[in-house]
């Protein structure tokens, strides 16, 4: 349970009773110190989750790095790559170009909507398990606890003076948390700079200054947020508790208090029966305040649902616990619906409905998103053409008479090996197509080497009789093999606009 804030009036901002300056009353301060929380460990079925979401998850973050993925000679071979300098973002056998970016923004789009989609279905658990700030901090509290012990000790220890028993658990537990810190920062980085070469530039003293100073504010970033931040991140930092509630509806499954059978919190007395306990108006409820005291971010579940709360179940755990001791129902605290909770408060029928207009929107909206993305990646060529016309100038009349348009010429290779491409234009009868460089020469087509796995640019002239319009759309084609492109253009010259 959290210890009450001590600070007068005077060091809080405004009176908690009585008019204030402007005028308004005022139920309590304006400002209020942190109220420390010391979250009490607790084991149970919830627990067990979230151990095992942290295991996994903390597996995937930091072995991903590490696997490979043979692309070729001359290419990353790390599976999972955000490669900054070569503009590549590599994904097992998916190679994103900058010109792709759009399929990353369609991942955004899935995940934002699948997290409704959660929301809507089972609240907050996200927020409970999968959470990074979530993950950190439970690991960061899981070495806490093996150094310093559990809730009961550090309070005892923090509300004491100095020891040096006291300064050494508080450095080695710090010297902990930098060092996963420091892991976790440089298992980030390994996403943009491949991770064996890092690993030997950074112990060779051979890193880039910007690796370095990358690597030391994830570090301190972590460090603080998951060591010191804790609870104050998902209250005040976190936008995603002020708008959740707008996806919730009656039928989501939050963890909720069943006050029916709560009634009036009161302890337990020895020897009271239960019949003495209700004809005082008590229930299952005996006020051990076991839920607040396991709860990460210190709150009572039994005021309802609340912005601070994250959805994580540790409470029905520790309830659970003191209504098996005690020999009473569990699931005083349980995770279910408003609607459940409602309906056996009433001795009416409950009942879960999972498809609502809402989750159907939103599994709608998920299944268009995916299926558009998939098709997009079936039909994702292995090459792009892209031509610009030159502005300055527009066109050129030459002696002969004919008219001279210049282009820039721009072939995307994403395939591991050299082609040549056979640029030819249509649409334009007479046009003659030139290769800027030493040696041109008109020709009807034009063979472009482009490299591999490489943006291949040319300066290409068209040469053709004026057609007598200010503009004349063109198209042009360029094929190697199997692989056929094009793109439409204009071809301008002098006539009446």
């Amino acid at each position: 349970m959290t210890a009450p804030n001590t600070a007068g009036p005077s060091a809080t901002g405004p009176s908690a009773t009585g008019p204030n300056a402007a005028g308004f009353h005022s139920e309590g301060p304006l400002f209020q110190n942190r109220q420390r929380v010391y979250p009490k460990a607790v084991t149970g079925r919830f627990r067990r989750l979230k151990w095992l979401a942290l295991s996994v998850l903390l597996a995937i973050y930091y072995i991903t790095p590490w696997l490979r993925w043979d692309r070729g000679p001359g290419a990353a071979d790390q599976a999972v790559l955000a490669d900054m300098y070569g503009r590549r973002l590599y994904f097992f056998w998916l190679e994103i170009w900058p010109q792709e970016i759009y399929f990353l923004t369609g991942v955004l789009v899935l995940a934002a909507i699948g997290l409704f989609m959660v929301t809507a279905l089972a609240g907050r658990v996200w927020c409970g398990f999968a959470c990074p700030q979530t993950v950190w901090t439970d690991l960061f509290m899981l070495v806490e606890r093996w150094i310093e012990g559990d809730r009961a000790a550090r309070m005892q220890r923090d509300r004491h003076p100095w020891t040096r028993t006291w300064i050494t658990r508080k450095l080695a537990k710090h010297a902990l948390w930098l060092l996963i810190a420091l892991a976790t920062g440089g298992a980030w980085i390994f996403y943009f700079y491949d991770a064996p070469t890092l690993v030997h530039d950074l112990t060779h003293g051979a890193a880039p200054v910007k690796t370095v100073f990358f690597l030391g504010l994830f570090t301190a970033t972590t460090y603080l947020l998951a060591g010191w931040a804790r609870e104050q991140v998902c209250t005040y930092m976190c936008p995603w508790p002020r708008f959740q509630s707008a996806m919730l509806d009656e039928h989501s499954m939050i963890v909720t208090y069943e006050k029916w059978r709560g009634h009036q919190p009161m302890p337990l007395r020895k020897g009271q029966s239960w019949d003495q306990r209700q004809a005082a108006g008590g229930g299952d409820c005996i006020d051990c305040h076991q839920c607040i005291q396991v709860c990460p971010t210190g709150i009572d579940i039994r005021d309802g649902q609340q912005m601070e709360c994250i959805g994580c179940g540790l409470c029905i755990d520790a309830c659970n616990h003191i209504m098996a001791t005690i020999g009473r129902p569990g699931d005083l605290i349980t995770l279910d619906s408003e609607f459940n909770s409602m309906a056996r408060a009433t001795v009416q029928p409950t009942r879960s409905r999972l498809l609502r207009p809402r989750t159907v929107i939103y599994a709608l909206i998920l299944v268009i998103i995916a299926s558009a993305m998939t098709v997009a990646l079936a039909l994702r060529s292995s090459a792009e053409l892209t031509i610009l016309r030159d502005r300055a100038p527009l066109f050129v009349t030459q002696a002969d008479g004919l008219i001279r348009d210049s282009y820039t010429v721009k072939l995307i290779n994403k395939t591991a090996r050299d082609q040549v491409f056979r640029l030819s234009l249509d649409g334009l009868p007479g046009a003659r197509l030139i290769l800027v460089g030493p040696d041109e020469s008109e020709q009807t087509a034009l063979s472009l080497a482009a490299t591999a796995d490489q943006v291949t640019t040319w300066h290409i002239r068209v040469r053709a009789p004026a057609t007598g319009q200010p503009e004349t759309p063109i198209t042009f084609e360029a094929s190697a093999g199997p692989i056929r492109l094009e793109t439409r253009d204009m071809f301008a010259g002098p006539g009446h606009r």
